[in-house]
């Protein structure tokens, strides 16, 4: 399960409108308790490294971008749980691409953008051998936790 604020669940919308007809990413910062369950505390929003021609339907996080976020972390004594981005005009499903590009543990979360406005937002987790993502549930409402 994935805690995700009110808050926060407005800036991951925010930011795949702002990005919108391409995919915004960012990284959830945050921690794990000892059932496993990600409370994201912070989100931070990653330039799209990917190049322009691509970003309507990719996105890219550099070794730089995430180095950042590691230390970005790290200062709050926290860690990177997960990520975000969105899908411009496609449900918020993840694809093909975004399972072979991702690891097991980290939340995905995808927010679907229609016609520049964020609809439905949903998170996955890569099973440990990588074969599938199943969807994960997010616990969202209040403050920032």
């Amino acid at each position: 399960m994935l805690r995700l604020s009110t808050e926060l669940e407005k800036n991951i919308k925010a930011d795949g409108e702002n990005a919108y007809p391409n995919e915004c990413c960012g990284v959830l910062i945050g921690e794990v308790d000892n059932a496993g369950v990600k409370t994201a505390m912070s989100t931070l929003t990653i330039d799209n490294a990917k190049e322009d021609s691509e970003q309507y339907h990719r996105f890219l996080i550099t070794p730089e971008d995430m180095m950042e976020a590691e230390q970005s972390a790290r200062s709050m004594k926290l860690d990177v749980i997960g990520f975000y981005h969105s899908h411009p005009d496609h449900p918020s499903a993840p694809s093909g691409y975004d399972k072979d590009h991702a690891l097991p543990f980290y939340s995905y979360v995808i927010v679907s953008v229609d016609k520049g406005k964020a609809q439905i937002l949903t998170s996955w987790e890569l099973t440990d051998d990588r074969s599938d993502f199943k969807q994960e549930n997010i616990n969202s409402g209040g403050g920032t936790h």
